[in-house]
């Protein structure tokens, strides 16, 4: 009795075995990194660009701050032997400050791109499902899995470029 339970669990695993190759064989699949496929249409580098230009007067004044704590340092670095130490305080002083005002300014110029950036991307998620909908429906796939959730995937299965042409396609639409 045991023996044949064994001998009939062997025969449904190699059943299972032979099986699911010829299962797998049937299924299309292919797998799409979203994030890329979004960054490379046309849309989203127009509204890069655009919040770019939007606050380029923030980063400027973010990179001026950081060049003036840069060329403090440097003063420190070379004439800090011959500084007293009263000017040694002074200078820190004015560097600690300069770098809090960047520290401030940095992360608030960074919190207002990411609201801008979701602001302006909000309803880009329906076009990229959209444009995921059309190929598979076009090309007959039955799985779609997002890059992230494959450890190794080949060009051949990638559709990420497909996606981003999809995109393209809708929005001169």
């Amino acid at each position: 009795m045991r023996i044949r339970r064994q001998l009939l669990s062997i025969v449904a695993i190699t059943l299972a075995l032979v099986a699911s190759p010829m299962a797998m064989a049937e299924v299309k699949l292919a797998v799409v990194d979203v994030q890329r496929a979004i960054l490379g249409s046309e849309e989203a580098k127009r509204l890069l660009s655009q919040i770019q230009d939007e606050f380029k007067g923030e980063e400027d004044e973010v990179r001026q701050i950081q060049a003036e704590i840069t060329k403090m340092l440097e003063r420190a670095q070379k004439d800090g032997e011959v500084m007293s130490e009263a000017e040694k305080r002074k200078l820190q002083q004015q560097i600690d400050d300069k770098n809090n005002d960047f520290v401030y300014l940095r992360q608030k110029l960074q919190k207002q791109v990411e609201a801008r950036q979701s602001e302006l991307f909000a309803g880009i998620d329906q076009k990229v499902q959209k444009a995921i909908e059309e190929i598979v429906l076009s090309e007959d796939y039955d799985l779609i899995l997002p890059r992230q959730a494959v450890i190794y995937v080949g060009d051949l299965y990638d559709i990420t470029r497909k996606v981003t042409e999809k995109l393209n396609e809708l929005e001169a639409q």
